[in-house]
C-alpha cells in the first residue's frame, strides 16, 4: 500500500482545478480525497454559475446523471444479500412482460423484427450492460414525453421496442433502460417506492441528506448551474425546468441518472464503500458483497479493454490504464460528476462538477483528477 502525500496532493489537485478554470471547462468544482479513516483533503473552487460570486461549498448540490448507477447497484446488492433476488434471476420473474421479448432495429421501415432471443435477460445482464435494453440512441428518439413520465411508463416502452442484442452475447452501455428495469424490480421485490428504499436503506445509514430524486425549493436553490462553454467563455446553460436529467420528469425516478448530490453526500457513500459497506450507523452491505460489486463481470472475449463491468460500475482489470490501479472501481456522469474506490491503496476519491462541455466517461477533468491522486502516492 502507498500512502498520499497530503502536501503534494495539495499541490497536484490544485494545479488540475487551476488547468479547468485557465481552459473554461467549469466555473466550479468540488474534490474530496480519503485514505482510510481519515479525510485526507476536502475543497472547493469557483462560483456556482459563470456569473455568480457565491462560491461553491461541499454542500452545493450537483446532478450526478450516470453516478446514480452504483447507487441502484447497491440497493440491488441488498436485496441479494436478503436472498430476495439472485444475480442469475431472469427479469421475467418479476417483469412479464419481458418474457419471450425479440430483437429489434430501428430501420428505414420503422421497428423491424429481428426474432426472439436466445437467452433470457438476467439481473445481472442489466447491471453490467449486457442485457440488449436501450442502447440504441434511435430507438430512444422514440420516447414520447408520456413514456419520460415515470419508472412504469419507460419499462413498458422499453418492453415494446424490444432488445439491440441477445443478452449476454456483447456489452454495450445502456444510458437509462437497463437501470430502469432495476429500479422497477425493486419496487416489486421490496414493496416500496424506489426512492424510499434508496433512503432508507442507503441515503440514512450513510448520513446523505441531500441527496434525492425530487429536490425541495431549497436544495433546488443550492444547486449549481449547468456550465457550457460558447466562443471560449464560460456561460449558464438552460436546463429544462423541473428535471434533474435531460428532459426526464423529476416524477421519473431513473435508477441510471436522476438523483442529486452534494460533496458531502457522496464521499459518504464513496467512503461505505471503501469500508466494505460499514457506515458509523449501519452495515449497509456485508464485506463479501463489496467484492462481488467490483468483480469483474463481462468476460475479455467481450470487453478486450483495461476496463471491464462489475455490478453498477467499471472495475480496472489490467495494468495499461494509466492513472488507477488493477482492482479500482467506480463510476463517472454525464455532467462531469465522478468516483473512484482504490482498495489497495485505502482510498475513496470524488469529484463534482457540472458541464456540458466535458462530461461523462473519461472526461478530462476526472482523469486529470486521477493523475493528481496518483501522482501523489509515496511508498513511505
Amino acid at each position: 500500500m502507498s500512502i498520499l502525500d497530503i502536501a503534494l496532493l495539495k499541490e497536484n489537485i490544485e494545479k488540475a482545478a487551476l488547468y479547468d478554470f485557465e481552459n473554461s471547462k467549469v466555473f466550479g468544482s468540488a474534490y474530496c480525497v480519503i485514505q482510510g479513516d481519515d479525510e485526507i483533503y476536502k475543497k472547493c473552487f469557483g462560483t456556482v454559475s459563470a456569473d455568480s460570486t457565491h462560491p461553491v461549498t461541499e454542500n452545493t448540490i450537483f446532478r450526478l446523471a450516470s453516478m446514480t448507477k452504483p447507487i441502484t447497484a447497491v440497493a440491488i446488492l441488498i436485496l441479494i444479500e436478503r436472498g430476495l433476488i439472485s444475480l442469475d434471476d431472469k427479469v421475467s420473474e418479476f417483469l412479464p412482460e419481458f418474457k419471450d421479448i425479440h430483437i429489434t432495429q430501428i430501420t428505414q421501415n420503422g421497428l423491424t423484427d429481428l426474432g426472439k432471443v436466445q437467452n433470457e435477460i438476467t439481473v445481472c445482464n442489466l447491471l453490467t450492460h449486457t442485457s440488449g435494453i436501450g442502447s440504441d440512441p434511435l430507438k430512444e428518439q422514440k420516447t414520447t414525453y408520456n413514456d419520460k413520465k415515470s419508472i412504469d411508463s419507460a419499462v413498458e416502452f422499453y418492453s415494446k421496442f424490444g432488445l439491440d442484442f441477445d443478452p449476454g452475447t456483447k456489452q454495450q452501455y445502456s444510458p437509462f433502460a437497463a437501470f430502469d428495469v432495476l429500479a422497477k424490480i425493486i419496487e416489486k421485490v421490496s414493496g416500496t417506492d424506489y426512492h424510499d428504499f434508496l433512503k432508507r436503506e442507503i441515503f440514512e445509514p450513510c448520513g446523505m441528506v441531500n441527496t434525492t430524486f425530487t429536490p425541495t425549493r431549497e436544495q433546488w436553490n443550492a444547486m449549481i448551474a449547468m456550465h457550457n462553454k460558447v466562443d471560449g467563455k464560460n456561460c449558464d446553460e438552460k436546463m429544462n425546468d423541473d428535471c434533474v436529467f435531460s428532459d426526464f420528469p423529476k416524477t421519473h425516478y431513473l435508477g441510471g441518472a436522476g438523483l442529486v448530490s452534494t460533496l458531502a453526500d457522496y464521499s459518504k457513500f464513496a467512503k461505505m464503500l471503501l469500508n466494505n459497506g460499514k457506515t458509523p450507523a449501519k452495515q449497509v452491505l456485508r464485506e463479501d458483497t463489496v467484492r462481488l460489486m467490483q468483480t469483474p463481470f463481462v468476460s475479455e472475449e467481450i470487453m478486450p479493454s483495461s476496463e471491464r463491468w462489475g455490478l453498477g460500475v467499471r472495475v480496472i482489470v489490467r495494468d495499461d490504464y494509466e492513472n488507477l490501479p488493477v482492482g479500482a472501481f467506480g463510476w463517472s456522469g454525464a455532467y462531469g460528476t465522478h468516483f473512484w474506490i482504490d482498495p489497495a491503496n485505502d482510498i475513496a476519491a470524488v469529484y463534482m462538477k457540472n458541464s456540458l462541455f466535458d462530461g461523462g466517461a473519461g472526461n478530462e477533468s476526472a482523469r486529470n483528477f486521477e493523475k493528481a491522486v496518483k501522482d501523489s502516492l509515496t511508498n513511505s
